[in-house]
């Protein structure tokens, strides 16, 4: 292979795949300097001078002449006097010889080496690239088309025809891609795994929910409006806590919309997530009582040194409070930061003929009695008042477990 087409083949190479021209002509450089170095031992007394566009190269070693019998004659940049005049007669000592190195000097094997080694360069940076780019875009939302399903994840290819996963555990469980598709998502992670980047996608990060209200909600984007923080079930339910730096702005307007106009596009985004927008404050009280809504709270009981809260409210909120399988009560205990106890206020007639659930502790045991308290029921009746399903679906308690505490509790009204 000649100089020419070596050049003119790597240069070709290194455009297609975005590398500049200074960085091409670096990579070049330190190939041929190894070359040089690997037969000379030495590359200092070396220029290496290319043109990348017409596919030149020029490889020049710069020696001093010395008198035949100096001692330096074996230093690498200096030359006998004898050798260098069978180069040019004229030469004397003491004077510089620049000898032209051809590419073919160095042998057929040497030239396919550096070829390989070319290549090989370009990809190592191309990688380098790509995880460097990714790496400042961790948070950001991309656009990527599905090329390939997989059981565990999902493989989508950017504009430059880069591989992205999205992973099963960072898609909404509602998501259902086919091949072509197009799918907003943030970059989550960008990894190095054996040498080659890993761009890990997530529709399930909260970070995610906050940039599509950045994209549709232009006083978030502007910064009028800031998202103090975002909890979610993703695909089921979300609570976005919002703050206006501007008195003239209603911030749950802003993000909601006329008729839910800005709020809408979001939750299609995201398989019909249900999102509470939440005005922030710092009044912990009041932002308890908003992120329980859609349920009344008549009572609130704050213990900042154990991080819990009591609520009272009256039985027929209960069941707002908590919410769907515990989503509104769970989500609402990570926006404030504290866990929130339900209890329902035990008032009038038909509650005093009740029994408190830890009149049973000898009967029912105290880790079961405090998992029925967690979602709302601290009374005999309560508990009674659901059927077996649905305390299986709102506790973490086995099926055996429900129906023993359910015969329990009838026997006592029986």
């Amino acid at each position: 292979m000649d100089t020419t087409t070596l050049i003119e083949s790597f240069a070709e190479f290194a455009k297609g795949k975005n590398i500049d021209r200074p960085t091409m002509i670096r990579i070049l450089e330190d190939v041929f300097r190894t070359m040089i170095r690997k037969k000379y031992g030495v590359d200092d007394n070396f220029d290496v001078i290319i043109n990348a566009d017409k596919g030149d190269l020029e490889i020049w070693r710069f020696r001093e002449i010395v008198d035949d019998n100096s001692e330096d004659i074996w230093d690498h940049d200096k030359i006998s006097l004898s050798e260098a005049q069978q180069i040019e007669p004229d030469f004397e000592i003491g004077e510089e010889v620049a000898e032209e190195i051809k590419l073919e000097d160095f042998g057929r094997r040497a030239v396919m080496t550096a070829r390989q080694t070319l290549i090989q360069k370009v990809k190592d940076l191309e990688k380098d690239i790509l995880f460097h780019k990714y790496k400042d875009l961790v948070g950001e939302i991309i656009v990527g088309e599905v090329y390939q399903i997989l059981g565990r994840e999902i493989l989508l290819i950017d504009a430059d025809s880069n591989e992205l996963i999205l992973p099963k555990s960072e898609q909404i469980h509602k998501d259902k891609f086919r091949k072509g598709d197009t799918v907003r998502s943030i970059v989550h992670r960008v990894e190095m795994v054996n040498g080659n980047p890993r761009i890990i996608l997530s529709r399930t990060a909260p970070k995610f929910l906050e940039r599509l209200f950045e994209s549709e909600v232009p006083e978030v984007y502007d910064g009028l409006i800031m998202i103090r923080k975002t909890v979610r079930e993703p695909g089921e339910r979300a609570k976005v806590a919002v703050e206006s730096y501007d008195d003239r702005i209603d911030p749950v307007g802003a993000c909601v919309g006329m008729k839910g106009s800005r709020i809408h596009s979001i939750v299609r985004e995201l398989q019909n997530e249900n999102i509470d927008v939440i005005n922030y404050t710092d009044n912990l009280e009041l932002f308890i009582t908003r992120a329980l809504s859609p349920a009344k709270i008549s009572t609130i009981k704050i213990d900042p040194e154990t991080g819990r809260v009591s609520v009272f409210l009256k039985p027929d909120q209960v069941s707002l409070a908590i919410g769907k399988g515990g989503q509104n009560i769970k989500l609402a205990s990570r926006l404030v930061g504290y866990e929130i106890d339900v209890f329902r206020e035990t008032a009038g007639v038909e509650d005093e003929e009740d029994v408190d659930l830890e009149e049973f502790s000898d009967e029912i045991e105290g880790w079961v009695i405090e998992e029925l308290k967690r979602i709302g029921l601290d009374t005999a009746k309560s508990v009674l008042s659901l059927t077996k399903d649905e305390l299986v679906r709102r506790t973490d308690l086995e099926e055996e477990t429900i129906e023993d505490i359910i015969r329990v509790l009838r026997q006592e009204f029986e």
